[in-house]
């Protein structure tokens, strides 16, 4: 098979689709409502509306930031104030100035000085404006263990006898087992519910995949029973893995000039894909 590039209009133009199949840019309105995700979402929704926090885990590419969108998306503008922050392996210090910057407060000053303002501006949030402030953290299994223990002080107001700040952290499974540490018990005390998102079944993978065809436009499902086998076996259920073994899979029939993707082309995409 040949293997140059195909325009994404060729590539649009040869299924019918509207779109661009696949891709991560898709809106919260059109994403896949399946009972599994809906479930977490509304689990994470009722904990953030009791004042909780909660912990979020998922395997890479099994649709965690999709469903921190989801949250963001449920929570009403008018009720609730939401900074989201992606965290990387980083010191105390840090992590504050990442966390005020999403916050809208200048980057600056010692470690206990940011910690004082991030708290302030939390507590004039949930005082003075009326909203509830809510601190999502993703990729935090990449957060050193003293990092994560300083999350202990950012939630703790008036000697710990009030909840104001709703804190998310979502991460893949590793993050259980450093919640787990027992230096991070006072954090882990402070997480009122464990949510974890699962990979698809074989039998959701092709409900998936026929919903993202739908939303790219095309009416006809270009995959045969034996490509849509295929995106499961190598995919494993795994949504990121999915879209772009899909993708790459189209591009190779259209530049064959096949009205529909078959097993050895999902094959042949497989090979052309970082593992």
């Amino acid at each position: 098979m040949t293997t140059q590039t195909l325009p994404a209009a060729d590539l649009r133009s040869h299924f019918g689709f509207t779109g661009m199949p696949f891709t991560r840019e898709i809106s919260v309105e059109d994403r896949w409502s399946w009972p599994h995700f809906d479930e977490v979402l509304g689990d994470l929704v009722r904990t953030i509306d009791q004042r909780q926090s909660a912990v979020l885990l998922a395997p890479a590419g099994a649709g965690k930031t999709a469903l921190l969108r989801a949250t963001v998306a449920k929570l009403p503008e008018a009720r609730y104030r939401v900074h989201y922050v992606k965290v990387t392996s980083i010191g105390k210090r840090d992590l504050c100035r990442e966390m005020a910057a999403a916050c809208g407060l200048a980057p600056t000053g010692t470690y206990p000085g940011l910690v004082r303002r991030l708290q302030e501006r939390f507590e004039t949030c949930h005082s003075s404006d009326g909203l509830r402030p809510v601190l999502l953290l993703d990729e935090a299994h990449d957060l050193r263990p003293d990092v994560l223990g300083m999350l202990r002080i950012l939630t703790n107001f008036d000697m710990d006898s009030r909840l104001v700040l709703s804190m998310v952290l979502a991460g893949q499974p590793s993050l259980l087992t450093l919640l787990k540490r027992d230096e991070l018990e006072a954090v882990s005390r402070r997480m009122g519910h464990l949510a974890t998102l699962r990979l698809l079944s074989r039998a959701e993978s092709r409900q998936y995949m026929e919903h993202r065809v739908r939303v790219a436009g095309s009416r006809q499902f270009p995959f045969d029973d034996q490509a849509t086998e295929a995106v499961f076996e190598l995919s494993r259920g795994n949504l990121r893995a999915t879209d772009h073994l899909c993708r790459k899979a189209l591009e190779i029939a259209a530049l064959s000039g096949h009205p529909a993707v078959d097993a050895t082309m999902v094959t042949a995409a497989r090979a052309r894909l970082l593992p």
